[in-house]
C-alpha cells in the first residue's frame, strides 16, 4: 500500500519570501512538515516540498506524491529523462533549479513513487492543508508571529526525558529491514510495534494472565 503525500509551495510575491509544506498520511498518523526561505521562487518552493517529503521515507518506500504543480510532476515524469541524457541541459541551456532537480531525481530514483497532479484550491483536504503549511513556512521565514501572544505565565517544568532505548546490533538491523519493507522510518516502525504490544498487554483479562504454580 502506498503512503499518500501532499506537497505544496509558493511565494508572495514571486520571487520573494516563500514557504513549503507537506502532509504525509501515514497509517499510524498524519505527519506535517513545513519551512520557508526569505528569498526564493514558487518553483523552488514546490520542488523543496516534494524533496523534504521524500527525505522522510526510507529507500524503497512506496509513495503516492500528490502535487498541484505541473512543473514538479512533469519534470519528473516527462522531462527529466531527456535532461539527464543531455547532461542536465534543455534545448536552450542548463536546466533551471538544477540543484533541486538533481536532489529530487536521486530521492525519487531510490523510492517507488507514483506522481499525481491534483488541482489546487479545489477542496482536496490534503492539498489545502499543505498549502496552509506553506503559508506558515513563509510567515516564519519572515519572522512573523503565527500565533497571538499568550498571557505571561510561568513556564511549567519540563518532565524528565526518558533514557534512550538501546537495541542490539542484530535487532536494530531487523527493525531497519522491516521498516524499509513497510515504507516507514525505523523510529516510526518501532514506535508502532511497541504501541501494539502495549495495547495487547492491556487488553488481557486478569484470568487470562499466566499464574504461578502453587
Amino acid at each position: 500500500m502506498r503512503t499518500i503525500v501532499y506537497a505544496d509551495g509558493g511565494c508572495d510575491p514571486n520571487p520573494g519570501p516563500g514557504g513549503w509544506g507537506a502532509v504525509i498520511q501515514h497509517p499510524t498518523g498524519t505527519i506535517e512538515l513545513h519551512g520557508g526561505e526569505r528569498a526564493t521562487t514558487n518553483n523552488r518552493m514546490e520542488l523543496t516540498a516534494a524533496i523534504r517529503a521524500l527525505e522522510h521515507f526510507a529507500e524503497g518506500a512506496a509513495i503516492e506524491m500528490r502535487c498541484d504543480s505541473q512543473y514538479v510532476v512533469k519534470s519528473v515524469t516527462e522531462w527529466m529523462r531527456g535532461w539527464k541524457a543531455r547532461g542536465w541541459r534543455t534545448a536552450t541551456g542548463p536546466v533551471k533549479n538544477i540543484d533541486l532537480m538533481q536532489r529530487l531525481d536521486a530521492l525519487a530514483s531510490a523510492r517507488d513513487v507514483r506522481w499525481t497532479w491534483v488541482r489546487g484550491h479545489a477542496g482536496e483536504a490534503g492539498n489545502e492543508r499543505a498549502d496552509r503549511l506553506a503559508t506558515l513556512g513563509r510567515r516564519e521565514a519572515l519572522g512573523e508571529s503565527v500565533l497571538p501572544p499568550a498571557d505571561p505565565a510561568p513556564a511549567p517544568a519540563a518532565p524528565p526525558k526518558p533514557a534512550p532505548l538501546a537495541l542490539s546490533a542484530d535487532l536494530a538491523k531487523a527493525v531497519a529491514r522491516a521498516a524499509e519493507q513497510a515504507g516507514v522510518t525505523p523510529h516510526a516502525y518501532l514506535e508502532d510495534a511497541v504501541r501494539r504490544a502495549l495495547e495487547r498487554t492491556a487488553g488481557l483479562a486478569s484470568d487470562d494472565r499466566p499464574r504461578k504454580a502453587s
